[in-house]
């Protein structure tokens, strides 16, 4: 038996996301750790799609998912030129009320571990396995 393996999806720029997201939870059983990850990944693909792809229906989201005897993992890249590190906030924007800044602190919230690539256009979220 293999220590781990991984699935490659391609997604459409869309946020009509709930039918996308549904195959990427497959290897988790827990219902608690299912809905943990859902709303990371909806968060995590929301922004690929507005921030990233900047909402355009032509360009897509590449999303690997890799399972391994620990660690389920999720690498999502957009085609945009990524961001910078100083706007990889871990906490809730000063005005809780603003338009956007939450997706970021709900990432981290949801996930176990949360990275970037050098230049920010791939992010990669894992959570442990129960």
């Amino acid at each position: 038996m293999r220590s781990f393996c991984w699935e490659d999806f391609t997604l459409p720029s869309t946020l009509k996301l709930a039918p996308l997201i549904k195959p990427l939870l497959e290897p988790i059983q827990c219902k608690k750790t299912i809905d943990r990850v859902e709303l990371g990944l909806h968060e995590a693909l929301v922004n690929a799609v507005l921030h990233g792809n900047s909402a355009n229906p032509e360009k897509i989201i590449r999303v690997r998912r890799v399972t391994t005897p620990n660690w389920l993992i999720w690498q999502i890249q957009d085609q945009g030129c990524g961001f910078p590190i100083s706007a990889r906030v871990k906490s809730l924007p000063s005005e809780l009320d603003a338009e956007s800044g939450r997706g970021l602190f709900l990432i981290h919230q949801c996930f176990d571990d949360v990275r970037w690539s050098r230049n920010g256009n791939r992010l990669q979220v894992a959570c442990k396995r129960n």
